[in-house]
């Protein structure tokens, strides 16, 4: 025992000699690096090389063009309207997840017997593939055997169907509720953990005081819970903004090019307009605006810790 004891401090001392703490370091986070440069920094330091290209997926070969993708980009007359779009659709889902799931969380978090069996049944949605949860948006508002039309018609608020998908307005709304949707279990787990966070104490001490729910949600539970607010609002726009499959499967985009967003647009460049370079160039604006909410984000947690 006193030999394998000795060998084993014997290995243990040729590590420290034979590496610093820094250099173990720096071994021991050398794979997560190098999977962290093949998968994200090559292809973005792809992209912005691409983005001043003309590369195309049907002729071969690649010319330099400058910024002449960029120009092209922002001078397209349809590119307000995809900002504008991405930004409904940002502030719509990420309003719509933040309401359920908040209100889904302060409902759980009383503690109810069966709670603790909604909330993994509500995580559900999260982990459904999002083609899946769009097929199932798609047949709630199907414009001839949508079940939203056959309760309406029940209800006796209409006697005819509506083709909601096929109308700018209701497009929108629908895609914005299914990302909402879905987006829901992933606040509400986020917000009740910090709900479970806040003192009990003083909200039983404003009780007696005589406040009321509103009040008590006002005064103590929300500014106890400021920090994972902003954090989670700050998570859920950068995740709305990368979104894709969703408005894809329910409308490509459509109608009239109603629900396009930066990320179709991108999708539309490269594989359907087969234009790389200017589909680059779309993808390092929406990088840009991406990063703006990445450095918000690293910012209020930096000032939360």
């Amino acid at each position: 025992m006193s030999r394998s004891r000795n060998g084993r401090t014997g290995g243990r001392q040729a590590v420290r000699t034979g590496l610093s703490d820094a250099q173990f370091g720096v071994v021991l986070a050398l794979p997560a690096a190098l999977f962290f440069a093949g998968i994200v920094l090559y292809p973005f330091a792809n992209s912005l090389i691409m983005s001043v290209f003309d590369r195309s997926l049907i002729y071969p070969g690649t010319d330099f063009t400058g910024l002449r993708n960029f120009r092209r980009v922002l001078s397209d007359p349809n590119f307000p309207g995809v900002a504008r779009n991405t930004a409904v659709f940002v502030s719509g889902t990420t309003a719509v997840s933040f309401s359920l799931g908040f209100t889904w969380a302060l409902i759980l978090n009383q503690g109810y017997r069966g709670s603790a069996f909604l909330r993994g049944l509500t995580l559900c949605a999260w982990i459904i593939p999002g083609a899946a949860i769009a097929f199932l948006w798609m047949w709630i508002f199907h414009g001839q055997y949508g079940v939203l039309n056959l309760v309406l018609r029940r209800i006796g608020l209409t006697s005819r169907n509506y083709t909601w998908l096929g109308t700018r307005q209701f497009a929108v709304l629908a895609v914005i509720l299914a990302r909402g949707w879905q987006a829901m279990p992933w606040y509400m787990l986020l917000l009740l953990g910090g709900l479970k966070a806040i003192n009990f104490d003083q909200i039983e001490a404003a009780r007696i005081d005589g406040a009321g729910n509103i009040r008590v949600l006002r005064s103590i539970v929300v500014p106890g819970m400021r920090q994972i607010i902003g954090v989670t609002l700050l998570i859920g726009i950068i995740m709305s903004l990368q979104h894709f499959d969703i408005i894809w499967v329910m409308t490509q985009g459509g109608p009239a090019r109603a629900t396009t967003t930066f990320s179709v647009e991108v999708y539309r460049h490269a594989f359907q307009n087969y234009d790389l370079g200017r589909a680059a160039a779309v993808g390092v604006i929406w990088s840009a605006i991406l990063a703006v909410f990445v450095l918000l984000n690293l910012r209020a947690r930096r000032n939360g810790e």
